[in-house]
C-alpha cells in the first residue's frame, strides 16, 4: 500500500510540473511510452520518421487526457535497437498490445497517424479487447493502393523499390526525397535509420489489411486529407468509402486544404476532429 501511494503522489507530482511521466513496468527494445497529463487513457502513435513530438500540438490543444506518446526505434533520432532487424509493423502492434496490457490500460483509446494507423488498425482487428476506440489518420488499409497499385503489381514493384533504396547512395537520396514528398518531415527523416525506414516503408507498400477490417468491433474514425491542388477530390473519397467498406463501425471524416501531415497542415480543424472522437458520446 505504502509504495502503491508512493507511486500515486510520484505521477500526481510529476503532472503538476508539467513533466513526462514514466510508463509503469513496461520495457521494449522496439519502442518507447511517455505519459502525459491525468484523465482518459489515449495512446499516440506517429508515423514513418516522424517522432512524439508530431504530437505536441494535439496534447497542449486538447487537455484532460492521459496521453502515451509512442517514439519507435530507429525514427526520429532513437537508436534503432530492436528495429535492427526483421519485421517491423507487425511487430510494433504486438508491442503496443503489450504495453495495453501490462500498463494496466482499460479500453484506451488509439490515434495513429499513417503508419501509426496501421498499426492501430493491426491492434483493433487482432487485439479486439484492449481497444475502446481508434483513429487513423490519411492511411488506407493497402497503403499503395493510394498510388494506384493494387494485387499482383505491388510486390514486384516494391521488392524492386526496396533494392533501388538499400542498394545505393543515389537510392536511399530517392527514399529520402519520396518520403519527405509525403510527410514534409526532412529534420526527422535526416535523424532517422535509413534501413528501419526503408524496411518499414517496404512492408506498408505490400500490406493489405483489407481481410482484417470486418475483425474490428471498436468504434473507428478515419481522418483523411484532400489538397487543395487535388484535380478529383470525389476520387479521394471514393477511394476512402471503397477503401474501408469492410469496417462496420467506420465514421470517415474528410479534411480538406491539408496534405499528409493534418495536425500541421489544419491543426484546428485536426484538433476538433480530436475532440469529437474522444467526446464520450462518439
Amino acid at each position: 500500500m505504502g509504495k502503491a501511494m508512493d507511486r500515486r503522489t510520484f505521477l500526481t507530482g510529476c503532472v503538476a510540473l508539467g513533466l513526462a511521466v514514466p510508463a509503469r513496468a513496461y520495457s521494449s527494445t522496439r519502442l518507447s511510452v511517455q505519459v502525459k497529463g491525468e484523465g482518459p487513457d489515449v495512446i499516440l502513435i506517429p508515423g514513418l520518421t516522424n517522432g512524439r513530438d508530431v504530437w505536441d500540438g494535439t496534447v497542449k490543444a486538447v487537455p484532460r487526457c492521459r496521453y502515451h506518446l509512442i517514439q519507435v526505434a530507429g525514427f526520429a533520432g532513437d537508436p534503432a535497437r530492436g528495429n535492427a532487424q526483421g519485421e517491423i509493423v507487425a511487430p510494433l502492434a504486438n508491442e503496443v498490445a503489450r504495453y495495453i496490457a501490462e500498463a494496466g490500460l482499460k479500453s484506451p483509446a488509439i490515434i495513429g497517424h499513417s503508419m501509426g494507423g496501421i498499426i492501430a488498425l493491426m491492434i483493433a482487428a487482432r487485439f479486439p479487447g484492449r481497444v475502446g476506440k481508434a483513429m487513423a489518420i490519411d492511411i488506407l488499409p493497402a497503403p499503395a493502393s493510394g498510388f494506384g497499385l493494387a494485387g499482383m503489381q505491388v510486390r514486384p514493384f516494391a521488392d524492386a523499390l526496396f533494392k533501388t533504396f538499400s542498394g545505393s547512395a543515389q537510392g536511399r537520396l530517392f527514399l529520402d526525397g519520396l518520403i519527405d514528398g509525403i510527410s514534409g518531415s526532412g529534420a526527422q527523416r535526416s535523424r532517422s535509420d535509413a534501413a528501419v525506414v526503408a524496411r518499414a516503408t517496404h512492408e506498408l507498400a505490400i500490406l493489405d489489411l483489407t481481410p482484417d477490417l470486418p475483425r474490428i468491433r471498436a468504434p473507428f474514425t478515419i481522418v483523411y486529407a484532400v489538397p487543395d491542388d487535388a484535380t478529383d477530390a470525389a476520387a479521394i473519397d471514393r477511394l476512402y468509402r471503397t477503401s474501408y467498406a469492410g469496417l462496420k463501425t467506420v465514421r470517415l471524416r474528410r479534411v480538406p486544404g491539408s496534405g499528409h501531415m493534418v495536425m500541421y497542415d489544419q491543426p484546428q480543424r485536426f484538433y476538433a476532429e480530436v475532440r469529437a472522437f474522444l467526446s464520450p458520446s462518439s
